[in-house]
């Protein structure tokens, strides 16, 4: 019975001779590059999370380019539902509240081991 055995990915004939898996949901999945992001709308608290997060980098001694992604469905595709958040290394680390300095190098500090 076929009910429950796993789908395989379908392959199409690509134009150059090769093949090419068809579009799936991980494609449309968010990023989950190495770095920091900071997911919200542009509002204050957003840019307020954004300014401790640099400060925090800046710190460490790690490269202070931050991501702020305002498109809410890529948000939506973190799962968060409440701004703003703050994304380390393709993991959502905090969301919902501004994090001071110190709470953001601490989770910075976490999420790298």
């Amino acid at each position: 019975m076929g009910l429950f055995s796993k789908k395989k990915e379908e392959t199409k004939p690509c134009r150059c001779g090769g093949t090419r898996a068809s579009r799936s949901m991980v494609e449309s999945e968010p990023s989950k590059a190495a770095g920091v992001k900071v997911l919200g709308t542009g509002c204050a608290r957003c840019n307020a999370l954004e300014g401790a997060v640099r400060s925090a980098l800046e710190e460490l001694g790690m490269d202070p380019t931050i991501d702020h992604v305002t498109d809410f469905s890529q948000i939506a595709a973190y799962g968060v539902m409440s701004t703003p958040a703050l994304v380390v290394d393709g993991k959502v680390v905090s969301y919902g509240k501004v994090l001071s300095k110190d709470e953001a190098k601490a989770l910075i500090q976490k999420a790298n081991g």
